[in-house]
């Protein structure tokens, strides 16, 4: 009851971040590596040629966001959102238009850095900061759009690819962003939420032992930093790798790729469990803490799909 009263009473803004964190599947990982085989066939790349390009052009966009992000800080909200919506639009109709295998990497990089990068940091980073005594609720929250996403997008990607081929796809994909998407981001964002969030606003929490805000120089020359750094990043990069390379493991199990696309159900549903359960633990018990056990689950879940074949 308590998540309940939490999204109702500030539904428009959470709505916000759950719709951006939902159409980032445009530029995930599980929504791209779906074409897989496509791309492979029309381009005449291998697994690990295609995930060459996939891999760099994704660590491009991540040095990228580094300058980019900071966009949220200048920026109005609602303006920023659109653009980033809009870009999205465009590098899925780029997709939709690739003619060769040295553009699919610029594709792929505007892919990720739009949807994957900047989208999902607008919304996770406005609604953080929005929200201080909450923020654990409200994050996780927000981040349920993604198992949304990731619970639709593939079922229906895939049989949309069956009736209309996989580079029209990418324009009903397009289309989709530029003519459902944006109009809910902007009524999303009227009123208050609009007026209040510029991305200047001195909404940030300051550190609870110093009282104060870390600049971006002092974190990057904090050892701790890079002491913590594996760990926040190891889940995004395992599960990346097993996203991307999910035609692969369905050929090496004897899976079909519509049974993957199908599992992304169940996951989708571990995540809204797992993000329900640990917003108020975050609250109650803080990160730092959390942080010793989080990864526990995933290595669980490797070793399962290490020693398992039944798809069930």
């Amino acid at each position: 009851m308590e998540y309940l009263r939490f999204a109702l009473a500030h539904r428009r803004f959470l709505g916000f971040g759950v719709t951006l964190a939902c159409f980032s599947s445009f530029g995930q990982t599980f929504f791209i590596a779906l074409y897989g085989a496509e791309l492979r066939a029309e381009f005449g790349l291998t697994h690990g040629g295609l995930g060459l390009i996939y891999s760099t052009a994704t660590l491009a966009s991540g040095f990228t966001i580094i300058w980019l992000g900071r966009l949220v800080d200048s920026v109005e909200l609602r303006r920023l959102s659109v653009l980033i919506c809009l870009a999205l639009a465009a590098a899925c109709l780029a997709m939709a238009a690739v003619p060769t295998a040295v553009l699919l990497y610029g594709v792929f990089f505007l892919l990720r850095l739009s949807g994957q990068g900047m989208m999902t940091h607008t919304s996770v980073t406005s609604v953080a900061r929005h929200y201080e005594r909450d923020r654990g609720k409200a994050v996780a929250i927000v981040s349920l759009g993604l198992p949304v996403g990731e619970a639709v997008l593939p079922l229906t990607a895939v049989a949309l690819v069956g009736v209309v081929g996989w580079r029209l796809s990418w324009v009903a994909a397009a289309l989709l962003l530029v003519l459902v998407v944006v109009p809910l981001v902007i009524w999303l964002l009227g009123g208050e939420a609009a007026r209040n969030r510029t991305a200047g606003a001195t909404m940030a929490a300051p550190d609870e032992r110093t009282g104060r805000q870390w600049s971006r120089r002092e974190v990057l020359g904090d050892k701790r930093f890079y002491l913590i750094l594996p760990a926040v990043i190891a889940s995004s990069y395992i599960i990346t790798g097993l996203f991307f390379h999910q035609a692969h493991l369905a050929e090496a199990k004897g899976w079909s790729l519509a049974w993957i696309a199908t599992c992304f159900v169940g996951y989708a549903a571990g995540t809204v469990v797992a993000a329900l359960a640990a917003g108020p633990m975050v609250d109650r018990v803080g990160a730092g803490r959390l942080l010793h056990l989080y990864l526990l689950p995933l290595a669980f879940g490797l070793l399962l799909l290490v020693v398992g074949r039944q798809p069930l």
